[in-house]
């Protein structure tokens, strides 16, 4: 067999030999082999990977998909807007402000660097990764054509809500369909109800952040009052579906619209809070555990088994290729052109070492490497 045709199915021991030996090198002390040896390896756990959530999936009998870019069960007229411009319209047109958070959350990106977070700048907005003040958005709006939709991405925006209504308000007079994010601690009856007044469409809670708190599960249900679309996003997470099944009730009480259960991936910020976990690397991109998404469609199946009258969206890795791609093809860049990239600087091969060396997570095939790829063999 020759390795060149691309078809190097390493086995789990070759592999967990290797990369024993390549999380004590430097990056660029890696030869073309080592790399090949890498990316079998890495392509080896994928398939595994897709088998088992292949299988998860297959027992989901009402498994929808959005045009093969991402799937979801449930109410489909209830599926977020924001989701839907993101992968199928012009992207996720992100906009930063506030600069702080008033919680630390273990699967934060931020996580250990919340003090150090540059501020956007006073009376300023980051759109698109340029800084505009608010008398600068009708010349914006003027020039550019109208995104189908813009996210408030950054940190908790609840920390300096009352900064936002004349923005959103602008926004929302243009057309534009607007979501924001919040982990829900500093929602209000009256805050919530200016958002609505000011013409947010739809609200995020990350419900994963307080473990699911009864108050912020009280301010879903009065964002419903004054919100069109309201739902949770939060990375999946053990503690997370735990939690919830616990709440599970006063949850859907609330009459929320949808659920995104999204695939945890991890950066150099936040990784060492889940070290020893299974991980692998989506295309040579996201690194992620395991045990994400697998438990997402998990809670696919008991939603739609249920019929809980809502949309729960698998916003996976799978998900954020698609949305680079989409994200890419609207702003003119080259076929195959995306953003989707790995987020550490130097891949961490140490990190694969617990699901190489775990006996009950096996390759689908394994076959013997060619003498020049052996450990003991290989000139090193």
């Amino acid at each position: 067999m020759n390795s060149r045709r691309g078809h190097m199915k390493i086995s789990k021991n070759d592999a967990l030999v290797w990369f024993d030996f390549f999380s004590q090198l430097d990056e660029e002390e890696l030869s073309t082999k080592h790399k090949e040896i890498i990316y079998a390896t890495f392509a080896q756990i994928e398939a595994a990977i897709d088998y088992r959530n292949d299988r998860l999936m297959s027992e989901i009998k009402n498994l929808k998909n959005l045009d093969n870019r991402t799937y979801f069960v449930g109410n489909e007229k209830k599926f977020p807007g924001g989701c839907r411009s993101c992968l199928l319209g012009t992207g996720l047109s992100a906009i930063r402000k506030t600069n702080k958070c008033n919680i630390e959350c273990k699967f934060c990106y931020n996580y250990g660097e919340l003090e150090d977070i540059p501020p956007i700048g006073e009376g300023m907005w980051e759109i698109g990764g340029t800084k505009f003040y608010e008398k600068d958005l009708d010349l914006l709006l003027s020039i550019y054509q109208k995104p189908t939709g813009i996210a408030y991405v950054y940190l908790e925006p609840f920390m300096e809500i009352e900064k936002y209504y004349p923005v959103i308000k602008k926004f929302s007079d243009a057309g534009i369909h607007q979501h924001l994010y919040t982990n829900g601690t500093l929602a209000t009856e009256e805050n919530l109800k200016a958002l609505g007044e000011a013409g947010l469409d739809e609200i995020r809670f990350n419900l994963g952040a307080t473990n699911c708190s009864d108050k912020v599960i009280e301010n879903i249900g009065i964002a419903k009052k004054y919100i069109k679309s309201v739902g949770i996003e939060t990375p999946m997470t053990p503690e997370f579906f735990e939690k919830f099944f616990e709440k599970k009730q006063s949850i859907l009480d609330t009459k929320l619209d949808f659920i995104n259960c999204a695939e945890l991936h991890l950066n150099e910020n936040n990784i060492d809070n889940y070290y020893g976990e299974n991980m692998y690397i989506s295309r040579h991109g996201y690194i992620s555990p395991i045990w994400s998404r697998e438990l997402t469609l998990k809670f696919m199946k008991i939603a739609d088994g249920e019929n809980w009258d809502l949309a729960v969206h698998d916003c996976s890795n799978y998900t954020k290729f698609a949305r680079g791609l989409n994200l890419s093809s609207k702003s003119g860049m080259w076929f195959g052109a995306s953003n989707y990239a790995c987020e550490f600087p130097k891949i961490p091969y140490e990190v694969f070492l617990p699901i190489l060396n775990d006996d009950s997570f096996e390759f689908l095939t394994e076959e013997e490497l060619p003498d020049e790829y052996k450990p003991e063999l290989m000139n090193y």
